[in-house]
């Protein structure tokens, strides 16, 4: 009865976001269907129904979402006493999880990026294909959209970020073009960023530039790589020995955090050694990288960049071998 009703909430979340790699990522995460479970990024639900329609009647599941627009879809999983939505940025993990007297639990799920709600709602300026007004807040109630980042970044920030977090080249000569525009008159849309850029980019490459750009931003807005590693930082502590990270990264700056700390337990560096000079690592890799197949790619084209890595918490000591 209880899968049922589950089942009969898809239609309702899937026109919220087309999950992705959902069968993959939850075959990673669940080795217990009696334990406690994290879904970080609850956004549309998928991967939570999915989560509990596996789930026993003693499983648990919390949810994370900080966007107001994803919580609505909340409301269809609320019947189920087995599921909780925290209205919280994920990077709180800990703190949240132990307001409901959680300390251990045996899986984390993470679809990280935007998701398709967010770039088909013009509204919340994600998308380069729409006229709008440049926000880009996944958190709406938060202060800092992307037009106060253009308004008050100075030059070398904003060519500093669209280096770092877009990867562009011409990342300061956009920066110089920025400031000279908002001298004249506020950086408010879509479109006055595609003029901004225009003089200097090749028609041909446009779409690939102001891609990269709004990356740069949504991500400066967001603090988005910040709080991935914040939230990295607390798994080895939340999660039980064996318990799983069943994680989705879309682009290469996400997915090499999440695959260095699966690694190696740390961002950059050497992984630590014990005293007796053994490498000891906090996780062990499960499988290989796995993506989405041609058929789901042709299905949902978002999903074609997507890179899900698992891994399980390991018992200290846990002997680093290459």
């Amino acid at each position: 009865m209880l899968v049922h009703c589950i089942n009969e909430v898809i239609e309702i979340l899937s026109t919220y976001h087309n999950t992705v790699l959902l069968r993959e990522t939850v075959d990673g995460l669940i080795t217990n269907p009696q334990g406690t479970y994290v879904d970080v990024t609850f956004g549309g639900g998928g991967h939570s129904k999915e989560i509990l329609s596996r789930l026993g009647e003693n499983g648990r599941l919390f949810a994370f979402d900080q966007d107001p627009d994803a919580l609505q879809n909340a409301e269809v999983l609320q019947h189920d006493s087995r599921f909780v939505l925290i209205d919280q940025n994920f990077r709180f993990i800990k703190r949240f999880l132990r307001v409901y007297g959680v300390t251990k639990v045996d899986g984390i799920l993470g679809d990280f990026g935007v998701s398709s709600y967010q770039f088909d709602t013009p509204s919340r300026g994600f998308s380069t294909r729409f006229e709008a007004y440049l926000d880009m807040r996944m958190d709406t109630r938060k202060k800092g959209s992307a037009t106060a980042l253009l308004a008050d970044y100075s030059e070398s920030q904003l060519a500093d970020i669209f280096f770092k977090y877009g990867e562009l080249r011409l990342g300061y000569k956009i920066a110089r073009a920025i400031v000279s525009f908002r001298s004249e008159q506020p950086i408010e849309t879509t479109t006055q960023l595609k003029d901004i850029i225009s003089p200097f980019v090749p028609a041909k490459k446009t779409n690939k530039v102001l891609a990269q750009l709004f990356q740069a931003i949504r991500i400066e807005v967001n603090e988005e790589l910040d709080v991935l590693r914040d939230f990295l930082l607390q798994t080895p502590e939340i999660l039980n020995v064996q318990g799983r990270l069943s994680l989705i990264s879309y682009h290469s700056l996400e997915d090499r955090l999440v695959k260095r700390f699966m690694r190696d337990g740390q961002f950059e560096g050497q992984p630590p050694k014990d005293i007796f000079g053994n490498v000891t690592l906090p996780f062990e890799r499960v499988g290989k990288l796995i993506v989405p197949s041609s058929a789901e790619v042709q299905e949902n084209p978002r999903s074609r960049s997507a890179k899900l890595r698992v891994a399980s918490r390991t018992e200290y000591p846990f002997l680093y071998q290459k």
